[in-house]
C-alpha cells in the first residue's frame, strides 16, 4: 500500500525544491522591506492623509479671501487676507461677512452687520449716529468717516429689516458702497459667504501713505 505524505513531508519536499531552483552563486535571502523605506511611506502616507483633512476643512469650513479696496478702512486695508468661516453660520449685528454679489452689484463684498430681520433701524443722517432697536451703535472702527446718505431716502433705509435680509455699511462710510445704495441695497442671508474671523497677512500705511504688510497686526477681528 502506497503510503500517503504527511503535510510536514510536503512542506519539507517543496522548500528544497524551491531551494534547488536558485543558480548557484546567489545568495538564497528573504527580502524585507528596508525600515527608511517603510519609513518614507508611512510618512507620505501620513502627509497625504493631513493634506486631504486640510483641504476638506478650509472647504466646508474655511477660505482665506483678499480684501479688495478701502471700504472697511481702517480695520482691513487693500490686500489684507482674511480668514472667513460659513458652516453653520447666522449673521448677527457687528459681524463682517463676505458677500457674493448686491442687487444690481456682480462683485464680492466685504461688509459689516449693521442690522439683522427684524430689527429696527434708523440712521440719523444729519447727525451722524445709528439707531438699532432705539440703542445707539457706539461705532469706534469707523473712525472720522462720515456716514452719508447714498441714493437710498431716509424712509427706504429706515425700518423694520424683512426676513431673510440684512442691512450692511462699511467702515469707511466716506466711499463704501453699500446698503445706502440701490446698487447694493439689502443683502440677501443667503448671499453670504461667510463671517471674518482672522487678518492673517495685515498691512499698514507707511509715511508716504502707502500700504506695506506689517505682520504685526495678525489679529482676531472682534473684541
Amino acid at each position: 500500500m502506497k503510503k500517503e505524505k504527511t503535510t510536514r513531508e510536503i512542506t519539507e519536499e517543496s522548500t528544497a525544491a524551491e531551494t534547488a531552483s536558485v543558480p548557484d552563486g546567489i545568495d538564497k535571502i528573504k527580502l524585507k522591506k528596508s525600515p527608511v523605506t517603510s519609513t518614507v511611506f508611512d510618512w507620505l502616507g501620513s502627509l497625504f492623509i493631513a493634506l486631504i483633512c486640510v483641504l476638506i476643512v478650509m472647504t466646508f469650513c474655511f477660505r482665506i479671501i483678499d480684501v479688495d479696496g478701502t471700504s472697511m478702512e481702517q480695520t482691513l486695508i487693500d490686500s489684507d487676507k482674511v480668514v472667513i468661516t460659513d458652516l453653520f453660520y447666522t449673521p448677527h449685528q457687528g459681524d463682517i461677512v463676505v458677500i457674493s454679489h448686491a442687487e444690481q452689484y456682480d462683485h464680492a463684498l466685504i461688509k459689516r452687520v449693521i442690522a439683522t430681520e427684524g430689527q429696527d433701524l434708523q440712521i440719523d443722517f444729519e447727525n451722524q449716529k445709528v439707531y438699532v432697536d432705539g440703542e445707539l451703535l457706539e461705532e469706534d472702527y469707523i473712525g472720522n468717516t462720515i456716514t452719508k446718505q447714498g441714493d437710498r431716502s431716509p424712509e427706504e433705509v429706515n425700518g423694520v429689516i424683512p426676513k431673510g435680509k440684512v442691512f450692511v455699511m462699511g467702515d469707511n462710510r466716506t466711499v463704501s458702497l453699500d446698503s445706502r445704495f440701490n446698487e447694493v441695497g439689502l443683502i440677501d442671508v443667503s448671499d453670504i459667504i461667510g463671517k471674518a474671523q482672522l487678518d492673517i497677512i495685515p498691512h499698514s500705511f507707511d509715511d508716504n501713505g502707502n500700504t506695506k504688510l506689517d505682520l504685526s497686526k495678525i489679529r482676531y477681528l472682534y473684541d
